[in-house]
């Protein structure tokens, strides 16, 4: 699990806040207020279980001291289809729980595509890491770095260009989890 964490530690410093596809990640990282809770579920009821101890865990935790929470599942939903089908029921946690509209899930995969995109097409690397990844966010504090940062909107725009200017070399540094031969 140890190697887990360090690999997704590794991903958010060098892609997430080294690439600034999140331009409100490096402060709370900065801080010490980003979690990384790596699951050893392999079922989605565990799962679910563990989701839902984060999202309590976020609730019982200021933001001062635990900004947002990043649950790994090295585990289980490796198929991409089978991880975005997840993504309903992570969602109706957040209404059965009384979440809606206080936290949001941000999902990372290694194998992340956009619909309507080819699986190839550089956009997905903006939302391709190690493994499977729930990404939970505050959304008053998304809301509040997104007013206090210049034109939002072009965000992805942005980070769609970052990813289409890096060269293989660069990728294969910066995605090694893509290359390997066990893929």
């Amino acid at each position: 699990m140890e190697k887990v964490e360090q690999q997704v530690q590794q991903w958010l410093e060098q892609v997430v806040i080294g690439l600034n596809l999140c331009p409100f990640a490096a402060r709370p990282q900065r801080n010490g207020q980003v979690r990384i809770q790596v699951t050893a579920a392999k079922t989605e009821e565990a799962l679910l279980a563990d989701l839902q101890s984060e999202l309590q865990r976020l609730d019982s935790t200021p933001a001062a001291t635990l900004e947002t929470s990043l649950l790994v599942l090295p585990e289980m939903l490796q198929d991409f289809l089978n991880y975005n089908q997840f993504l309903d029921f992570a969602d109706a946690l957040l209404v059965e729980g009384g979440w809606e509209g206080i936290y949001q899930v941000a999902s990372f995969h290694p194998d992340y595509c956009f619909g309507g995109v080819d699986p190839d097409d550089p956009e997905n690397l903006t939302n391709r890491s190690p493994y499977p990844i729930l990404h939970l966010i505050r959304e008053a504090s998304l809301e509040q770095a997104i007013n206090h940062y210049p034109d939002p909107e072009l965000i992805p725009e942005r980070n769609i260009a970052r990813m289409g200017a890096l060269s293989m070399a660069e990728k294969r540094q910066l995605f090694p989890y893509l290359f390997s031969s066990s893929r």
